[in-house]
């Protein structure tokens, strides 16, 4: 199999993964059916539908079938249909800050702070725990920048002006009354319990070692790839504090980590140095998954 995933994708690919992610949602979805969920639904199938696209742009994968299968394995396995707005919300705009952020062209990302700031803090507004990801573009932005005043200023009009444009339709439809939620630093749910997440210790297992193996041949890496491979891994500290700190139970937090996650895999599968350390990651990547998705939707545990 993984012979067959390690060949070049084509034009087609994309909307063929697209296609079985759609499948995957309706299927989730088919027999909870409302306006509310299907607006859910939408917003969660575009925001990891962009994923796709992200690979592309990010180009840390070889533009492989690999990736987009395993990301697709990974939706499957993490996504029940049965997920909260924020989440979704958060799902699209990851996906988003993907795209602006990983370019390597200063002036993009300048041009693009104030749209940035805009999208956290739309992330904000529908999800409260994913503040850390506030503190990640920040200091993204310190490292990143030339002219850091200047961007950060840029990045904060952005959250300013998607801040008073909420507080004006709040207060338009006579909301007054402070919603406590969007002070999260109180309402920690960290797990006690973690027998449903053991089937994806593997995952974790091989995740960890993908990290150090970078971190091993780091100076044989591009410059550009050093870049992007940072910025995922720092990505995904900030989703990881956000999971750690309120998911407790909603498992669906874990798609937060989908994307960075199949890249960091993808990169660790390739490199590995024989073909059935290779072959065996990919099927054990599969069954943890099926692994975890029967034990969360059968209460297997």
């Amino acid at each position: 199999m993984f012979r067959l995933l390690s060949k070049e994708s084509n034009i087609f690919s994309i909307p063929v993964y697209i296609g079985f992610l759609l499948l995957i949602v309706i299927l989730f979805n088919i027999l909870n059916f409302n306006t509310y969920e299907g607006i859910i639904a939408g917003i969660t199938f575009i925001g990891i539908a962009l994923g796709y696209f992200c690979f592309n742009t990010i180009d840390l994968t070889y533009h492989t079938h690999l990736p987009l299968f395993l990301y697709t394995f990974f939706i499957f396995g993490l996504y029940d249909g049965n997920l909260d707005l924020g989440i979704a919300v958060a799902i699209l705009t990851n996906s988003f800050l993907l795209l602006l952020l990983t370019s390597t062209n200063e002036d993009v990302r300048k041009k693009s702070y104030v749209l940035v700031g805009s999208i956290v803090a739309l992330n904000f507004i529908f999800l409260p725990t994913t503040w850390p990801m506030m503190i990640f573009v920040l200091i993204h932005l310190i490292v990143t920048s030339e002219r850091v005043g200047l961007n950060i200023f840029r990045f904060l009009l952005g959250i300013i002006m998607i801040g008073l444009s909420y507080f004006s339709v709040m207060f338009f439809f006579q909301f007054n009354s402070w919603n406590t939620d969007y002070i999260p630093f109180g309402k920690m749910k960290i797990m006690t319990d973690y027998i449903d997440l053991f089937s994806l210790i593997p995952i974790a297992l091989m995740l960890i070692y993908a990290i150090y193996d970078h971190f091993t041949h780091y100076n044989k890496k591009s410059p550009v790839s050093r870049y992007k491979y940072t910025f995922l891994l720092v990505f995904s500290l900030a989703q990881l504090i956000s999971i750690i700190l309120y998911m407790d139970k909603t498992y669906e937090y874990l798609l937060l980590l989908a994307f960075p996650s199949t890249i960091i895999l993808s990169r660790m599968m390739k490199f590995l140095p024989k073909y059935w350390m290779q072959e065996a990651n990919v099927w054990l990547t599969i069954v943890s998954l099926f692994a975890f998705k029967a034990g969360t939707h059968f209460n297997l545990f």
